[in-house]
């Protein structure tokens, strides 16, 4: 602020001073009546006038634009600055669009990965449950084979004194016949030894009876055991087999449909009911011969018609009916002549679901610090998030083939993967190309760094 006003009173000085020496240049060059330019002395007086007044605005300006640089800036480069304000303001402006963009952005990635995280905590939760109903059906299997054991121990000890009742009577069948061989030749000589043979005769008639009596006591015994062995190889079958004919959601018929003329889905749901309800009866009743035409089934016409209408798009659907529920042998509604197995069907489109080598499950392992029994739990983890994945992704059949059913190249990857002692990620990758109906064939594949050491489809079976 002083500044300023320093320079303006010496702007006001400095052309006070200049312009009354112009005015006395003026007077005296008009006192002198002199000429410039062969001009009058009144037109010289004038110019000299004009001439001061110039110097005193071009000493002004000088002044100014000496002193001030924010003066020079704003005369000479006024319009640049305008231009390269505007320039700002318009990348401010591109600026302010880009980050809404990416707010926006920013704010749809969070959403999704919110949501990935909710699928992956049901994935997990869906995970946790199928390896604890693995562990169930191990757990039952396991009392089941505690079971067959023991049956199997029973049955051998019966086979044993079967065999002993049996060397026992060949031996008393040798004891008889040389009985009867004595008696015999006493006959032959009674007429010269009547008297002694008589008794003798008596005694050994009597311990052939005796003999015979103990025969016959072996062969009821024997057939006894035969009887107790009959019931046990029933009793270990049925343990074996199980006393249930269907089980829920069990697989009764199945077949790829792909109608050219929808009219004729009737006909082929129908088909492939008939195929269900003959493969119920046989499973429910094994002992008797039923008419094909006997109804053991029973699905409601709501599900029949969804069915019906599902497969009149033309494209090709596998379609399967299942068991809903359990049912024995014998089951008294269907031995009774009524409709009680309920049934239901479903149809799902016939697709590519894995290509050949498509990683479907992975688990990572460091065998150098595994026990047998941690591998092996770790394997049935694969097979499970194998298993739960083809499910997921729409493979029908439950069955699952490892190694093209080759268990001589599971044992040898496994012993091949023993000989590491560094991490090793063990991936369960499709053996061929699967389709919706299934089964989910695979191979194990030992990567490290992602690249592929060994696997079930290269490895030698051999121990």
């Amino acid at each position: 602020m002083t500044t300023g006003l320093i320079l303006i009173t010496a702007i006001l000085i400095l052309g006070g001073v200049i312009a009354t020496l112009g005015d006395r240049i003026g007077m005296r060059v008009g006192k002198a009546r002199l000429s410039l330019f062969n001009l009058r002395p009144r037109q010289t007086a004038t110019v000299i006038t004009i001439l001061t007044g110039g110097i005193i605005s071009a000493s002004t300006l000088a002044i100014l634009f000496l002193i001030s640089d924010q003066l020079r800036t704003g005369v000479f480069e006024l319009q640049q600055i305008q231009d390269d304000l505007a320039m700002a303001r318009q990348g401010l402006d591109e600026t302010q669009t880009e980050k809404s963009r990416i707010q926006d952005e920013l704010e749809r990635s969070v959403n999704e990965q919110r949501q990935a995280e909710v699928r992956l905590q049901d994935i997990n939760q869906s995970l946790g449950d199928a390896i604890a109903r693995q562990r169930r059906t191990q757990q039952q299997l396991e009392r089941t084979r505690n079971n067959l054991d023991q049956l199997e121990t029973n049955f051998r000890q019966a086979r044993e004194q079967l065999v002993t009742a049996s060397q026992q009577a060949e031996q008393l069948q040798s004891e008889i016949q040389a009985i009867q061989q004595e008696r015999a030749q006493l006959l032959a000589n009674r007429e010269l030894e009547l008297a002694e043979r008589d008794a003798a005769i008596a005694q050994r008639d009597a311990a052939i009876a005796e003999r015979e009596t103990r025969l016959s006591a072996l062969e009821q015994d024997q057939a006894e055991l035969q009887l107790d062995i009959a019931a046990l190889e029933r009793e270990f079958l049925g343990l074996r087999q199980g006393n249930v004919a269907l089980l829920r959601n069990e697989s009764l018929a199945s077949s790829g449909v792909r109608l050219q003329n929808p009219d004729l889905a009737s006909e082929a749901v129908n088909r492939l009911l008939n195929e269900a309800n003959r493969v119920a009866t046989r499973a429910i009743l094994p002992d008797i011969l039923a008419a094909e035409q006997d109804q053991v089934i029973q699905i409601t016409v709501a599900q029949v018609e969804q069915i019906k209408e599902q497969l009149q798009d033309g494209r090709e659907y596998i379609v399967r009916v299942f068991s809903a529920g359990n049912y024995v042998v014998g089951e008294p509604c269907v031995l009774a002549g009524e409709a009680c197995v309920q049934v239901y069907a479903v149809a799902a489109v016939n697709r590519v679901i894995f290509q050949r080598g498509d990683v479907i499950a992975a688990v990572s392992v460091n065998p150098s610090e595994l026990t047998n029994a941690e591998l092996v739990e770790q394997y049935e983890l694969l097979i499970a998030a194998s298993r739960f994945q083809g499910r997921q992704a729409g493979i029908l059949a439950e069955t699952i083939t490892i190694a093209g059913g080759r268990s001589e190249a599971a044992i040898a990857f496994f012993q091949q993967l023993r000989r590491y002692s560094v991490p090793i990620e063990i991936r369960a990758v499709a053996a061929n190309t699967i389709s919706t109906p299934g089964p989910l064939e695979i191979d194990l594949a030992a990567v490290r760094n992602g690249q592929v050491l060994f696997s079930t489809a290269t490895i030698e079976g051999e121990p």
